[in-house]
């Protein structure tokens, strides 16, 4: 076998070829063990004695004849990831929108994105109607809020007016007493003059 060894990598030499693609015809291991030069290893070849194997594998030379590309692909992709990044870009570019015109506060605007990110809006239109219903419920709640405000200032215009109906009173009856005093002071008076001639007689 070392023989044959030292044979495999003189062939090899000789055919530019690496020893492992080199193989030997058992029928013809006589003639091998014989050969000392390149030209007899030539010879062994063109006989049949000695062969080469065929490279594994697919050859660099030849291309593909059929493209894989994306488009070429016959499989079953899941798209989740796909169709969920054109969502959220889409409504996040429109909600920009309403924010730099206005039509929208920071506070609605960070608790919209938040609902994007967890998917609660499957697309453009459906993002719209929850505008259209979330102001609806806006504008019901000012009314309220109105009705509410309008109420509390009847009840305050009614309860300062009895409070101004009772001080009038209290001041009408303040003077009252304050006019009858002067007249009980001159009867006193009077009385005491009386009082005072009777005794001088």
């Amino acid at each position: 076998m070392t023989n044959l060894a030292n044979k495999k990598a003189l062939a090899a030499r000789t055919l530019n070829v690496g020893k492992n693609r080199i193989y030997f015809n058992s029928d013809n291991f006589a003639e091998i063990k014989e050969a000392i030069t390149k030209q007899d290893i030539r010879d062994l070849y063109s006989q049949g004695a000695i062969k080469i194997k065929p490279i594994k594998g697919r050859k660099k030379i030849k291309k593909r004849k059929t493209k894989r590309g994306p488009g070429k692909i016959k499989k079953t992709v899941n798209k989740r990831k796909q169709t969920y990044v054109k969502i959220t870009r889409k409504l996040r570019n429109y909600l920009k929108g309403l924010k730099r015109i206005g039509a929208i506060e920071n506070s609605l605007y960070f608790e919209l994105r938040k609902k994007i990110r967890m998917r609660e809006f499957k697309s453009k239109a459906h993002l719209k109607e929850y505008l259209k219903d979330y102001e609806k419920n806006i504008i019901k709640i000012t009314e309220a809020a109105k009705q509410i405000k309008k109420e509390k200032t009847r009840k305050e215009t009614k309860a300062s007016k009895t409070n101004v109906f009772d001080s009038h009173q209290k001041s009408s009856i303040s003077e009252i007493s304050l006019t009858s005093q002067p007249s009980l002071k001159k009867e006193k008076k009077t009385t005491k003059k009386t009082k005072t001639k009777e005794k001088e007689k």
